[in-house]
């Protein structure tokens, strides 16, 4: 069922799971298998340009609706805006970083992913741990 919650819970999982590949490529990268580690970031930015399209889908066409009970908490309101101001810079990251990445422009790319780790992590903790699964 498309509720809000459930699509949370959903989006929760996703980041859990992508969150793992991130670390398996940075292991990759660390131990000098750059081949590998770029292999996972590619598989990275495409699950996670799955996910935020998908998301796009579900709050603009499908059930606007869906995240209506946040707007009307001032408590779930304020945890959302805390994580977008994480998530979304992390959004237009992401695709400089696999560009540099990929173009092998390894300052830039590594400047890059300093920067996206700080985000990806705020992105991870208040997804994770202060946007509750159902309505408080």
């Amino acid at each position: 069922m498309l509720t809000g919650p459930n699509v949370l819970l959903t989006l929760k999982i996703a980041v859990v799971a992508v969150t793992v590949l991130l670390i398996a490529a940075i292991i990759a990268a660390a131990q000098g298998n750059y081949r590998l580690h770029g292999r996972l970031n590619l598989l990275f930015f495409t699950l996670t340009l799955m996910a935020v399209l998908g998301l796009e889908l579900v709050v603009r066409v499908l059930a606007p609706d869906v995240f209506a009970y946040i707007n009307s908490d001032d408590s779930l309101r304020q945890a959302l805006n805390r994580h977008l101001w994480f998530s979304v810079p992390a959004t237009f990251v992401l695709p400089a970083m696999l560009y540099t990445g990929l173009k092998g422009y390894v300052r830039v790319h590594l400047s890059l992913a300093a920067c996206f780790v700080v985000l990806w992590g705020g992105t991870f903790i208040t997804g994770i741990f202060f946007l509750p699964p159902t309505p408080w």
